[in-house]
């Protein structure tokens, strides 16, 4: 086996992420949800040894700079130096509000609302995001169009088209407040599940 790198380990990385994703999905025991847990929390770890062994970061660091950031970016939960607030916030639309406003204050000017969107999330989970993301910044969304294949003696879709289509359920998930991205793992599941393999 080569030298762990970064890179190598991203593969890693996400595979135990959608590990912990499925034990929450799938109702697994807490003991399975810790062990899953415990995965990605050595991912981290592997990366952070990474990173000091050639002097630029360590675990520790790691800590502080997330405690920084949720210490700065929830000032309706703490104050500057750590403490709890003696008040909260009564709604989740304020928090979030107070949230997208210390995100803003923190980027440079210019850059886009969907600055931050992991190009490698899955398609489906990266559309709903840049809706909700839109949504935040008063933008426009796409209208959800009725969503119904042509009929097989009239056509196919192109790709583009199938895009669209996509899209356009991932909206609709959305404007119900389903999660599009685990409506399709679920179904996949079942789906293997119902032909004798299991998940």
């Amino acid at each position: 086996m080569g030298a762990l790198t970064h890179e190598s380990l991203v593969e890693y990385l996400l595979e135990e992420a959608f590990e912990v994703a499925e034990s929450i999905e799938t109702g697994a025991d807490e003991a399975e949800l810790q062990g899953e847990l415990g995965d990605v929390l050595l991912q981290v770890v592997l990366h952070a040894r990474l990173a000091q062994e050639r002097d630029v970061f360590d675990f520790d660091d790691v800590i502080r700079s997330i405690t920084g950031k949720m210490i700065r970016r929830n000032p309706h939960v703490f104050r500057p130096d750590g403490s709890l607030q003696d008040t909260f916030p009564a709604t989740v639309a304020e928090i979030v509000q107070k949230w997208d406003a210390v995100k803003r204050a923190e980027k440079p000017a210019g850059t886009g609302v969907f600055e931050g969107i992991p190009l490698a999330l899955p398609a489906l989970a990266r559309a709903q995001k840049s809706l909700d993301r839109a949504e935040r910044a008063g933008l426009d969304t796409p209208a959800v169009p009725p969503v119904k294949l042509p009929p097989a003696d009239q056509g196919e879709y192109s790709e583009k088209e199938l895009g669209e289509l996509l899209f356009g359920l991932v909206a609709a998930a959305r404007a119900q407040g389903l999660d599009a991205e685990r409506a399709l793992r679920g179904a996949i599941r079942e789906f293997q599940e119902s032909h004798g393999s299991p998940s």
